[in-house]
């Protein structure tokens, strides 16, 4: 059997290595880190000065700062979701949102186009907690099985989502009962994943 914090760096390393293909993917399409609007109200640990990089011929206007994914160092977790739901999150969704900052990651799997979501600061991830308790709740509400969204498709209301008690990763419908099974679990999921970068 597998142990869990052997799951957790699975879950981890495969997290890292798909935000470093990503990365490299993008870098070999645009010859630059990605670039996203400078928010001085909303900074991130992925921010990249600009000032530090060759951006002479990038084509970058002012106003942009590249970023790319990076490992989250201090301590984060879901003590407080857990205690408002007195409900223990599956290990798997609390490692996949506290291992890395980052913008979202678009990627393709065999059911199509989806948009990996991360938390980009500190504050963005007390705003996600905030996200996944509505959610659980209103799962509850509906009583239907507890599920934590990771991802969003390109269709408007449909999620991918992990089963808070099995791990095995879903696409539902938001509202509904999750109706197709995608991997039976979120490294498993991730793994297979192909960087979409345009």
């Amino acid at each position: 059997m597998t142990s869990p914090n052997r799951t957790k760096t699975n879950l981890a390393d495969t997290l890292q290595q798909f935000s470093k293909q990503y990365i490299r993917q993008y870098q070999d399409i645009h010859s630059h880190l990605p670039t996203i609007e400078q928010d001085d109200e909303w900074p991130s640990p992925c921010e990249v000065s600009l000032e530090n990089k060759k951006v002479r011929g990038a084509g970058i206007s002012t106003g942009l700062v590249f970023w790319q994914p990076v490992n989250i160092e201090q301590e984060l977790d879901f003590d407080n979701v857990e205690s408002a739901l007195e409900l223990v999150l599956h290990s798997d969704i609390k490692t996949y949102f506290t291992t890395l900052y980052s913008e979202s990651l678009d990627a393709t799997c065999e059911e199509g186009g989806l948009s990996l979501l991360f938390a980009w600061n500190k504050e963005d991830f007390q705003r996600l907690q905030e996200n996944l308790i509505g959610h659980i709740l209103m799962k509850q509400r509906l009583k239907q099985a507890e599920t934590i969204f990771f991802a969003v498709t390109d269709e408007e209301d449909m999620i991918i989502s992990i089963a808070n008690d099995t791990g095995a990763v879903w696409v539902e419908r938001v509202g509904c009962v999750p109706h197709k099974k995608l991997a039976d679990s979120l490294a498993q999921f991730i793994s297979k994943l192909i960087p979409l970068v345009e």
